[in-house]
């Protein structure tokens, strides 16, 4: 008979094995002794929270998505030690192991277990609470509402997803809006430097991805992971991941503005990783398939933000990490022309802030000073990491040159650091 320890022993089992440790290997690694991890993945005896706790801080998340999304929601309103992770596990073998993001992959049986009747209405409603948190992310940054929009993740999605489906298909449509929302509360958390948050989540988003068979919504999560990794320093790990999203069904099956999305973030993460040559094709193949996008395509609303002033910023981002600040300052100008500012007002004061810096590393520091006194302005009422840590650069960079005869450096700086104490920081 399976029992619960037995179902759970043996899902630790396969986390190990497809990770390639042995028990010996891995019972060098945690305070327990070969025979006695063995007794556990048997179910011989019964797991305590601190064994699961040495499986998954070696190989991840271990449990079904709903159970790991019931307890990674408490756990992120409760504040819980547990999320306070480094980078190297958010992308360790539970992300990438074999499988487990591939798009062929079943989802498991139905729940029997729940009562709740789950339709087609109740995924519009998800995707549309989705949609709300989205676009106010856009104009006011991660730190406005995530926590609320987590709580809305662990008590009433997850209450859908051990509900009774009315079909197959409206299960899927709802793992996968669960998917989405994960995603959405781990780029909330990123855009506001909760990064172990953020990690926890997407990791989250992926298994919930796979339990719907929906690749492309796979593919956009690594993207995000890719786009967190090399903005924290980690370039190679960024890239494994972007070529990850651009693997197989993650792209092909994604709508042509889905691909160039993913496609910008494979060049930027090329080019942090020193690839220029290779970075620049992905920028083309990101070009011609966002050309390529229409207003007819059926999109899911998760790529509403990707535009053409979306793919000039983050073409801007690659130029710049490549050397070029011609025409990186280029692109952050015409990403700046296109955008709808009143609507994605974050990214707007952010382009703003890149092309100030871009300017005062070619030397044009009056010039500089005049972009970030309009990031600044638009910066008024965001709550983003993204903004402070603007912010912060503007005042570092300014620092050595205050008290010189430079138009409007005082009153930069002196903005900077009214914005950074508005928010706390």
């Amino acid at each position: 008979m399976d029992t619960p320890d037995r179902i759970l022993g043996a899902q630790l089992q396969a986390a190990r094995q497809a990770a390639g440790v042995s028990l010996r290997g891995l019972a060098g690694q945690v305070p327990f002794s070969k025979s006695i991890l063995n007794y556990y993945e048997s179910g011989e005896r019964t797991l305590t929270a601190d064994v699961i706790a040495c499986y998954e801080k070696r190989f991840g998340q271990i449990r079904d998505p709903v159970t790991t999304l019931v307890n990674l929601g408490r756990a992120d309103v409760e504040r819980r030690s547990f999320l306070r992770v480094g980078y190297s596990t958010a992308i360790s073998a539970s992300v990438l192991l074999p499988g487990w993001l591939d798009p062929a992959m079943p989802a498991s049986s139905q729940r029997k277990s729940g009562i709740r009747q789950v339709g087609a209405a109740d995924v519009t409603a998800v995707r549309d609470v989705m949609v709300l948190f989205s676009q106010m992310d856009q104009r006011l940054g991660g730190g406005h509402g995530r926590t609320a929009l987590a709580q809305y993740l662990t008590n009433e999605v997850t209450s859908f997803l051990k509900g009774s489906f009315a079909s197959a298909a409206v299960r899927r449509d709802m793992f996968a809006a669960a998917g989405e929302m994960a995603y959405l509360v781990g780029w909330m958390a990123f855009d506001n430097d909760e990064h172990s948050v953020a990690q926890r989540f997407f990791s989250a988003s992926t298994r919930l991805a796979a339990e719907a068979n929906d690749a492309p919504l796979a593919g956009h999560v690594l993207r995000a992971m890719a786009h967190q990794a090399v903005d924290l320093g980690h370039p190679q790990q960024g890239l494994q991941l972007a070529e990850a999203s651009v693997d197989g069904a993650r792209y092909q099956d994604a709508c042509p503005r889905e691909r160039a999305l993913l496609k910008v973030v494979h060049a930027k993460a090329l080019s942090a990783a020193g690839r220029a040559t290779e970075s620049a094709k992905a920028l083309l193949k990101a070009e011609q398939d966002l050309a390529a996008a229409s207003s007819s395509d059926p999109e899911p609303a998760r790529v509403f933000f990707f535009s053409e002033a979306s793919l000039a910023h983050e073409t801007a981002c690659s130029l710049r990490d490549a050397g070029n600040l011609t025409g990186a300052a280029d692109q952050f100008q015409l990403s700046v022309r296109k955008r709808q500012a009143r609507t994605f007002t974050r990214t707007h004061a952010v382009t703003l802030g890149y092309l100030g810096n871009v300017q005062a590393q070619s030397g044009d520091l009056e010039q500089a000073c005049a972009t970030w006194k309009s990031a600044l302005n638009a910066m008024v009422g965001v709550q983003s990491g993204r903004t402070r840590n603007v912010a912060r650069e503007i005042r570092a960079t300014v620092a050595p040159y205050l008290g010189r005869p430079i138009a409007d450096i005082q009153e930069i700086d002196e903005q900077a650091a009214d914005y950074l104490a508005a928010i706390g920081n």
